[in-house]
Parts: structure tokens; C-alpha cells; sequence
């Protein structure tokens, strides 16, 4: 068991861990939002499939409307009409037009279009008041072409993408499965909400924290409910999890007599780490038990989303074989004092404003104040042994926390 990690060297062993493949599904577009693609896709049509308009007017020949202005309009004669889905069968000649509605095709014989605005019309003529332009023609191919990939695997299907690949023609996708993550709350002092609360109990907000953060990874979390602290009831519920991708505890991972999570992976499993130089976060595990990666987390509710922040979401991206990273990093300019830490790198919870480029304090900053992570929307990063100063640049974490 290796102890005293770095976070990049904890990061790096959680990660290979990540390795193992999911099952692929195949969905309607429908159930297919925020899911991740598990093949790359190529369009099976070309959008717009011929030349379109892309405004209101009439289609006609360039050539029969130059010159045309308001002290001298041309006048052509109106043959027909094209709204879209219902494209001009005929084709047009010297001196005629059709009128068009966007997303129309243009009809053979015409090679330009000058907007409604720009025109008035008289029973079956239109008078022009500005010549006819290609610049509102949009060519065949302009969005998509057939047979090209416009769509990867592992990436996210968010509105924009589930929108392309309906345009691109595909009713279902391959994704792959939602990994299974088992969450298991322990400790005596531990009560579901709505329960009487006793002396020295708590409310147990950490399964709900983390099943909001696995959802939002992509997971599909899996609440085993708590256990108190006694191994044979521990590693009862860890062997009865059933089929997992990854398990989450939290509590039992520090060094007390009653943190018994880590005594049992120790006794039933293999412990491949204990302990990273962090905070809040310090007494972070990672474990395998028959197979099963676990990542015990700390109990207090900010040190519980700080650590699958920084660990259990990078292990759900790699998972997934997702094409965009798990969080983004920025620089931004602090608006009250950080405080760091001997010898840790440590994760200050914030309020980020991206348009002023400044980040601030959300006050209280110990690993039982819940609150932070509530109306934090980032968290500071400060190297070991630095503190940050008011007015100085720091590094950011914007936290999205959105479904």
C-alpha cells in the first residue's frame, strides 16, 4: 500500500484503474440526451441537400436585375412559387421570378435572390428595388456532406449533437452503458433525512451529494444506503453491491478506532493507496475489492465532494472514453485572501465571476460547512506551503454542478 501521495500521483493511479471497457447500447435520438457516443458518425445525407435560400424573396437571373433601385426598379413576372418541402417544379427564364420562403430550393434557371423587403408585388409581376445576389443562396453540402464524420466517439451528446446527428439522418446511436456506481454512507452517528434525529446524529447528506456528482460525471448512481461502524456489517454490504463499475464510501477512512472501511478493504481486499497531501480531502483511499475499484472517501460532507470532484469524475471520463475533459482550469484574480496549507495542496471553495474575472471567498472553509460547496461555484487551487494574498492571481476550478 503506498501512502503520502501527491494529488497528481493519487490522480495518475486512479485513472489507471479506469481501464476497462462498457458494454455498448443502442438508443432512439430520444433517450440518447447526455449520453456518450461509442462509435464515430458520419452523415448518411447532405444538408441542404441542393442549393437553398437562406431569406424570403424571389429567385431570378442576376443578369435581368442589375441596375434595379428604387427611382428605377426592374419588373419580372411571377411564375410560380416554392415554399420549403415544396421546391418549383419548372425552371426559371429571362425576365421571370419565383417566389421563395427559407429553406426553399432554388429552382433550376435561377442563380440569384433579392430579399422580400426589397420588392413590392403586383399581381403577377414583382418590382425589384435592388438587384438580385447569390450571397443569400446557401450551397448544397454548406452544413453537412454525405459520408463524413462529424461526430466522434466518447463524445457527450448534448442538445447541439443530438441535434446534428437527427440532421445527419441517424434515428438511433450506439452509446455506451452508464457506469453503475455504488454509494454507501457509514458510521453509527449516520440518519436519513426525515428520521429522528438523535443526540450527536446527522443528517446523511453525503449519499445525496454524491449521487447529484455521479449523475452529472455521466454515472448512474446506485445508493446502498449506511451501515454502522462494524466490519462484518461493512463488508456485508460491499459483497451484496452487486454488478458495480466503481464503489463510493464515505466516512471510515481515517485513522480512528471506528473508521473500519479501510480496515476491512485492508483485510478482504488490496488498499493500493492511503492517504494524499491535500486539503480538505487528506485521508482519501483507493482500493480493490475481487476486482472492483473503490474510492473510499472522506466523511465530511466537503471533503466527500472535494475528493470525487478531483478523483471519482476524471475516473468516469476515462470510463466513458470521453473527448472532453473532466474540468477546466482558468486564472482569476482574488477578491479576499486564500489560506494554504504545510506541506498540501489545497482546494479553497469560491464564488467565481467568469465576466470580472475574479473569484472570492465563500467564507468558512472547514470540511463540515456544506454550505460552501452549495453556493461555491469553484474551488482555488493553492500549491503547498502558499498562501494567496488579496489582489493576486489564482488558479481556478469552476465546479458545474447542473444536470
Amino acid at each position: 500500500m503506498r501512502t503520502n501521495l501527491s494529488v497528481e500521483e493519487a490522480l495518475e493511479v486512479v485513472l489507471e484503474a479506469a481501464q476497462g471497457k462498457l458494454p455498448v447500447e443502442e438508443l432512439p435520438l430520444k433517450e440518447a440526451f447526455g449520453r456518450v457516443l461509442a462509435e464515430d458518425l458520419a452523415s448518411l445525407v447532405d444538408h441542404p441537400d441542393q442549393d437553398d435560400t437562406a431569406i424570403d424573396g424571389y429567385a431570378c437571373r442576376s443578369e435581368d436585375t442589375l441596375g434595379a433601385s428604387l427611382e428605377r426598379p426592374v419588373r419580372l413576372k411571377v411564375i410560380g412559387e416554392s415554399p420549403a418541402g415544396r421546391p418549383f417544379p419548372g425552371e426559371v427564364g429571362r425576365g421571370e421570378a419565383v417566389a421563395l420562403y427559407t429553406g426553399a430550393p432554388i429552382p433550376k434557371g435561377a442563380d440569384a435572390v433579392v430579399r422580400v423587403e426589397d420588392t413590392r408585388r403586383k399581381g403577377d409581376e414583382v418590382l425589384l428595388f435592388a438587384p438580385a445576389s447569390p450571397k443569400d443562396i446557401r450551397p448544397k453540402g454548406d452544413d453537412l456532406r454525405r459520408g463524413e464524420v462529424y461526430l466522434r466517439r466518447g463524445d457527450l451528446l448534448t442538445p447541439g449533437r443530438l441535434g446534428l446527428a437527427a440532421a445527419m439522418g441517424h434515428p438511433r446511436l450506439r452509446v455506451f452503458r452508464r457506469p453503475r456506481v455504488g454509494v454507501l454512507s457509514t458510521g453509527d452517528e449516520v440518519v436519513e433525512p426525515g428520521e429522528p434525529l438523535p443526540y450527536g446524529g446527522v443528517y446523511n447528506s453525503n449519499a445525496y451529494s454524491l449521487m447529484g456528482l455521479v449523475l452529472e460525471a455521466g454515472g448512474e448512481p446506485v445508493l446502498l444506503g449506511k451501515v454502522p461502524d462494524e466490519p462484518e456489517a461493512v463488508l456485508a454490504k460491499l459483497e451484496e453491491a452487486g454488478p458495480l463499475d466503481l464503489l463510493l464510501t464515505s466516512g471510515g477512512v481515517s485513522m480512528g478506532e471506528y473508521d473500519v472501511v479501510r480496515k476491512v478493504l485492508e483485510r478482504h481486499g488490496e488498499v493500493v493507496f492511503w492517504k494524499v497531501r491535500q486539503q480538505p480531502g487528506g485521508p482519501l483511499l483507493f482500493a480493490r475489492l475481487g476486482g472492483l475499484p473503490v474510492l473510499g472517501l472522506p466523511g465530511n460532507p466537503v471533503s466527500s465532494m472535494v475528493t470525487f470532484f478531483l478523483y471519482g469524475r476524471p475516473f468516469l471520463f476515462r470510463l466513458l472514453g470521453r473527448t472532453d475533459p473532466p474540468y477546466g482550469r482558468m486564472r482569476a484574480r482574488a477578491l479576499t485572501p486564500f489560506k494554504g496549507a504545510k506541506g498540501k495542496k489545497v482546494f479553497r471553495r469560491g464564488v467565481l465571476s467568469v465576466a470580472e474575472g475574479t473569484v472570492r471567498s465563500t467564507g468558512n472553509q472547514s470540511s463540515g460547512v456544506l454550505r460552501s460547496m452549495a453556493f461555491g461555484n469553484a474551488l482555488v487551487v493553492l500549491p503547498p506551503d502558499q498562501d494567496a494574498s488579496e489582489g493576486e492571481e489564482v488558479e481556478v476550478i469552476p465546479l458545474t454542478f447542473v444536470p
